[in-house]
């Protein structure tokens, strides 16, 4: 019997690799890319989750803090706090609900705009680092099986 800690095995290999659970390896493949994207983006300082909220106010101007949250997939708490921060940075504006003045319209301001513009060109060669060596088929396939997953709880609902 082996005595004290079990050596750690490097991502791919092991549980951490072909072996492991779906789960677990799609959690690792998010964490791995969640740090490039970090990086990639630090000199703009801006966050994997600051770059989805901009992204997604972006695609979908005038929604709700509560939408971006759904949308962006972070809890109410963070988006607040994103919001907070990028409405300080100059990137986004705040417009009240014309009749529920509590909800708030979120937009992109000119400056919001050009930093998204330059995030997206970091993201995008990301991008298409993730997709290298795949067939447009296989990528296909692989979009196919995320959406799958991410909404078969909705589906059985």
């Amino acid at each position: 019997m082996r005595k004290g800690n079990p050596s750690i095995p490097a991502p791919g290999e092991g549980k951490r690799g072909e072996e492991g659970y779906l789960g677990y390896l799609l959690r690792q493949a998010a964490g791995a890319y969640r740090l490039k994207v970090e990086r990639a983006l630090d000199e703009f300082g801006v966050t994997q989750a600051q770059f989805a909220a901009l992204t997604m106010v972006s695609a979908y101007p005038g929604i709700s803090n509560a939408e971006l949250a759904r949308l962006a997939v972070l809890t109410p708490q963070t988006v607040s706090v994103i919001v907070g921060n990028l409405e300080k940075a100059g990137s986004l504006i705040r417009r009240p609900h014309a009749v529920h003045g509590r909800i708030q319209h979120l937009d992109l301001s000119e400056d919001g705009h050009a930093l998204l513009k330059k995030c997206r060109e970091r993201v995008y060669k990301l991008e298409d680092q993730l997709t290298a060596g795949l067939s447009a088929e296989e990528e296909r396939a692989v979009r196919r099986w995320l959406v799958a997953v991410a909404t078969a709880d909705a589906a059985q609902s």
